[in-house]
């Protein structure tokens, strides 16, 4: 069977997505492109019985001259016959109803002499519009295949597989013809590299810092060349714009027998009248927000809870099944719980992508970046900073992989720094509990719950955090590319289900095949620290249980949770706690405080589960028994409480800011593709929540 490797290429808003899509269907896949985080979209499609194509995704981009770290990938690919993605064909998709703007990449791709196949996209919309193209004389005049589609609804999709099972050559055309002034730096560069067009040596020329693929003897050879004959990159860029513009318009008026009507985009016009107001256009936007914070909480809760439950049961029914034994306890306590703690993010995930790619499919999303983009530049992030943060409130997992729609590297970064300060769902437990130890019941001025405000605070508390910390990254953080909002606000349409539904998927495979990997190596490196210790530690707790019940000390009844209680204390989880209680005194904390800090950075929410098990309650789920125990609990140096109000307040204040999740840091690894960023953001947090506890207890003990 023959395969061929072909290229999806646009601008974006061009419809790229809906048409791979369309082509790959659920046989696609999504990874990084090598060395970088740039989504790489990948997938199988079936032309023909005989033809088999690898279909590639590229981001979108508007020209070979890249404004950002997506945009320099499709130039590299495209200027390196070396690379794993060069194409054998590329697929140009250009929007019908703005083909002006859709047609300077494809004026590009013809000087680099690819092969390309223009397909002309929304034909429906350009019909709805009156505009009328002759795809024949535009063939011609381009000396390139036209195809007409619906990525939509699929419309011309076959026309378009048969399309390229056949031979396409390459365009004979020569848009923009080199300067005499510059012929030989690029006759020389063209030599020596072997290459194949004028155009393409002129690339190298032009961008020789942004083309990676070149190494640096390579780039020093060109600077050379450039230095020789006095060749300055970007002096010939705008000139060659105009041209090609000039080539385009002059195309267009020959092929373009009827203009679109004006008055097509007049519902679209109305709409942003409202949804881009300086008032009404906000105050809307944080309703859908305050929906979507709101529907992540309530409908994901239930589908969670079944996960929970779940594996929960399946740990308790193999345990009864298997026989003892350490192997036997790493499945049960080790390596399920550990896939149930990804796993029951999915719901998490799966809701809150369906609601960006509703947003997206219907144009709503184009009109928020471009709404909140001035007011988020004044603290280092960019319009499309807003959603990524205020998902944050649910969860930070699938909020930093919503940061994927911001292009540029400088504000995506940022922004996956700070998103773990805002307060999400999992720090929910930790707050309830220790709020209610701490703040009297009661109310303000005879409405307001006290403890409700306490709760509030906290989250606002990490929302300014995350605030102040942008800023102070935004000039900490050095890039090289300049952050310009360039977009086009396309029509409102109704979102095409399919593609929500393949967005969901996709996210979804993306968290549990690749962060979930490193969050069940840590979960069962967690299980093992908590479930063993020096083997003369931990032999001799049967027998202090039997002492202290044999005493009167505890009833036989109380004799497993004590068990549990001293084989915590004896672990090596128990010996790293004894250890750092001389750090985290100071705070207030004790080592079974501890212990919890360490146990909780598999998740927030294991410190209640955790402080249950230290202080030998039995139902874990019974939270008034358990503020009963910690209420209780009294402070052996001074013969008060434990959990006073310095106390609980500080222990607040640290898990507001401290990172303490292992979900995060894997997914920020998978992000930023290394450990350099999870490092820094792991311990820039612990310092802020160690500095800031420290301070809020010394001040009010």
């Amino acid at each position: 069977m023959k395969r061929l490797k072909i290229a999806i290429a646009g601008k974006p808003n061009s419809g790229k997505s809906s048409l791979f899509n369309q082509l790959t269907g659920l046989n696609q896949k999504i990874g990084n492109f090598p060395g970088v985080t740039v989504d790489k979209k990948t997938g199988v499609c079936e032309l023909d019985a005989q033809t088999m194509a690898e279909v590639i995704d590229l981001p979108g981009i508007y020209s070979l001259y890249p404004r950002s770290l997506d945009e320099k990938i499709v130039t590299e690919i495209f200027s390196d016959k070396r690379n794993t993605f060069y194409p054998h064909k590329v697929v140009l998709v250009a929007d019908s109803t703005n083909l002006q703007s859709s047609l300077l990449l494809l004026t590009q791709l013809i000087d680099l002499r690819l092969p390309v196949v223009l397909v002309l996209n929304m034909v429906d919309l350009a019909a709805k519009s009156g505009q009328n193209i002759d795809v024949k004389k535009l063939e011609q005049m381009l000396d390139l295949p036209v195809a007409l589609i619906n990525a939509r609804n699929g419309q011309g999709l076959q026309e378009l597989k048969q399309l390229l099972t056949k031979p396409v050559s390459v365009s004979s055309r020569c848009v923009y013809e080199i300067d005499p002034e510059i012929s030989q730096p690029v006759e020389k560069t063209k030599s020596h590299f072997n290459l194949e067009s004028n155009y393409e040596a002129y690339q190298y020329l032009q961008q020789v810092d942004n083309l990676g693929f070149l190494s640096e003897p390579e780039k020093n050879i060109i600077k050379e060349i450039a230095s020789q004959f006095e060749f300055f990159p970007g002096k010939y860029q705008g000139a060659e714009t105009i041209l090609r513009y000039k080539f385009i318009q002059d195309v267009l008026s020959k092929v373009v027998v009827k203009n679109a009507d004006s008055d097509w985009k007049k519902l679209s016009h109305r709409i942003d009248k409202v949804l881009t107001h300086k008032v009404w256009g906000y105050a809307i936007f944080f309703s859908i927000l305050f929906l979507i914070f709101q529907s992540i909480f309530a409908w994901a809760q239930r589908p969670m809870d079944m996960i929970d439950a779940l594996f929960a049961n399946l740990s308790n029914t193999l345990n009864g099944i298997f026989p003892e034994g350490p192997f036997f306890d790493l499945i049960t306590q080790g390596i399920i719980p550990g896939t149930g703690g990804i796993i029951i993010f999915v719901p998490q995930i799966a809701i809150l992508f369906a609601f960006i790619a509703i947003l997206e499919e219907s144009g709503y999303m184009a009109r928020v970046v471009f709404l909140m983009d001035k007011i988020m530049r004044k603290f280092g992030l960019s319009g499309k900073s807003v959603v990524p943060l205020i998902s944050g409130w649910a969860c930070a997992i699938p909020a930093i992989m919503a940061t994927r729609t911001i292009e540029n590297w400088k504000d995506r970064l940022i922004t996956i720094f700070v998103t773990p300060l805002m307060s999400c769902s999992a720090r929910l437990p930790v707050f309830a509990i220790l709020v209610a130890l701490i703040i009297p019941e009661g109310t303000w001025l005879g409405f307001f719950n006290l403890q409700g405000l306490a709760l509030m605070g906290l989250y606002l508390l990490g929302f300014i955090a995350a605030i102040l910390s942008a800023i102070v990254m935004k000039w900490i953080v050095k890039a090289n590319e300049k952050s310009f909002l360039i977009m086009e606000l396309p029509t409102y349409r109704m979102p095409k289900w399919s593609n929500v539904g393949y967005t969901i998927v996709e996210k979804t495979k993306t968290f549990v095949f690749e962060a979930g990997k490193v969050i069940l190596a840590i979960s069962i490196v967690l299980w093992w620290l908590a479930s063993y210790g020096p083997s003369n530690s931990m032999s001799g707790v049967d027998a202090q249980v039997n002492r202290e019940i044999s005493e009167g000390k505890i009833t036989e009844a109380e004799r497993e949770n004590q068990t549990m209680a001293y084989k915590l204390e004896h672990s090596y989880a128990g010996i790293i706690g004894k250890s750092i209680e001389p750090i985290i005194s100071p705070l207030g904390y004790d080592w079974k405080i501890g212990i919890a800090l360490i146990t909780s950075f598999a998740a927030r929410e294991v410190f209640v589960g955790t402080i249950a098990t230290i202080y030998s309650v039995g139902n874990t789920e019974d939270q008034t028994t358990i503020k009963s125990r910690l209420k209780a609990e009294k402070n052996p140096e001074t013969g008060g409480p434990r959990f006073t109000f310095a106390t609980g307040l500080s222990l607040l204040i640290f898990y507001t800011f401290a990172m303490q999740c292992m979900s995060t840091l894997a997914i920020v690894k998978r992000e930023t593709n290394g450990w350099k960023w999870p490092m820094l953001q792991l311990t820039y947090m612990t310092v802020l929540a160690y500095t800031s506890a420290l301070l809020v207890y010394q001040v009010l003990s």
